[in-house]
């Protein structure tokens, strides 16, 4: 059976969520929609390529996964699905694929064009909905679309790393539900520049010089709980994605606060490693 997912900035309140699962089961019936999420920050586009790029691995091939993240075409903002990794993608090139196609290489990409048949101001809706039932009954890219070989790309989502080799100055490309800061360095670029070296992480006003497998690393659990450095804990983890992550240890942002909040960090902010002798 078919899966479709869909992941979007259209929040829980509005109809928008329900038309667009009405119209796929009005084009097909027999198959199944996954919401991936729909809680995105309108047209953040970055935050929205993170979520895709570390859900859609845990899907079956062949899933069919629909990106309504601004999504309104103009001729800045074309539409495009394709196949990468055994799925197919369905949404606007405006940069979202490209932290994706960062590791793999799309197996073929189409810039959509069945707009003329179609009237429509919700994109999502009438266009992506079409493409991905197409596809999802074994129709092929060639048929919606035209060949195309270049996507855009997302500003800010690729680390620097110094001419000298020992410095990487990466940004926040996403904030989870906890509060917790998550950094465009990931462990095998780490691992590469920092060659074993001491290192020293700096973001704003927060430092760090370990980083974690998992959180309940950070916590001496032979030191008896009342003596036991544990709630407002900071660390650095390299989270389930393999990307620095800068954390409070069991944090909660409406009430003791969280690593965004108490370290003042924000999306795009800077993150740096420096490597080599360290001075405390």
């Amino acid at each position: 059976m078919p899966i479709i997912t869909l992941t979007t900035d259209f929040g829980e309140k509005d109809h928008f969520v329900g038309a667009v699962k009405g119209a796929i089961y009005t084009e097909m019936e027999n198959l199944k929609i996954v919401d991936i999420s729909h809680s995105i920050s309108p047209f953040h586009s970055t935050e929205a390529a993170y979520i895709i790029q570390n859900a859609y691995k845990s899907f079956p091939p062949g899933t069919i996964h629909i990106i309504g993240i601004d999504s309104e075409l103009n001729p800045e903002n074309r539409h495009i699905a394709l196949k990468l990794d055994g799925h197919y993608f369905v949404c606007a090139n405006n940069g979202i694929i490209s932290m994706l196609a960062q590791a793999i290489k799309p197996e073929k990409i189409v810039e959509i064009n069945i707009h003329d048949r179609i009237m429509s101001n919700f994109p999502v809706l009438d266009v992506f909905v079409k493409v991905a039932c197409h596809l999802a009954r074994g129709g092929t890219l060639e048929v919606i679309g035209k060949p195309i070989t270049e996507i855009k790309e997302l500003v800010g989502i690729k680390p620097v790393v110094n001419s000298e080799g020992n410095q990487i100055i990466g940004n926040v490309i996403y904030i989870d539900n906890y509060g917790n800061v998550v950094c465009n360095i990931n462990k095998q670029l780490f691992d590469d520049v920092g060659k074993g070296r001491p290192f020293k992480i700096t973001a704003r006003r927060a430092n760090f010089d370990e980083i974690f497998s998992q959180y309940s690393d950070a916590i001496n659990f032979e030191t008896p709980k009342e003596r036991r450095e544990e709630d407002g804990k900071k660390l650095a983890i390299w989270n389930s994605s393999e990307y620095l992550e800068l954390a409070i240890y069991k944090s909660n942002p409406t009430t003791v606060g969280s690593a965004s909040s108490l370290f003042g960090l924000q999306f795009r902010d800077a993150v740096t490693v420096n490597f080599g002798p360290i001075n405390q």
